[in-house]
């Protein structure tokens, strides 16, 4: 008769553990400072807007209040849904708030688009101008 059981042993290195759970803390205070300017930096761009700005803390609301600014029909949201077609469509949001605000088309890619805290807070605190959108 054949004995097919097998032990498995474990051993968990405290340095290790202890590095991770450091690697840990500090990624988390990362990427709760990013969440933190990202909220601030629309609440300012709301605010200055015309719009509520604790809307930016409300997830489904503060798109609108995006497509909003940018002069959008709201009913966009629901292409927001869509993958890919998602991409298009903030693509074009983000250039016209870029507009509305005064900035350039360069301004919506890097500020809006790939940095988008960095460019809502320059948009928030900066000296920008919001005027409102002929379609709204």
């Amino acid at each position: 008769m054949t004995d097919f059981t097998t032990t498995t042993t474990t051993s968990v290195d405290p340095a290790t553990s202890a590095a991770l759970g450091v690697f840990f803390a500090i990624y988390m205070v990362f990427v709760f400072s990013i969440a933190l300017m990202s909220f601030i930096g629309l609440w300012k761009t709301f605010s200055k807007a015309g719009k509520p700005g604790w809307g930016a803390l409300i997830p489904i609301y503060n798109t609108i209040l995006l497509l909003e600014v940018a002069g959008k029909p709201i009913w966009w949201f629901l292409l927001f849904m869509i993958p890919f077609v998602n991409l298009v469509i903030l693509i074009i949001v983000s250039l016209e708030i870029a507009k509305v605000f005064g900035k350039s088309a360069t301004f919506a890619v890097f500020g809006l688009i790939l940095f988008s805290p960095i460019g809502f807070l320059m948009l928030g605190f900066g000296k920008s101008i919001y005027t409102k959108p002929a379609t709204v």
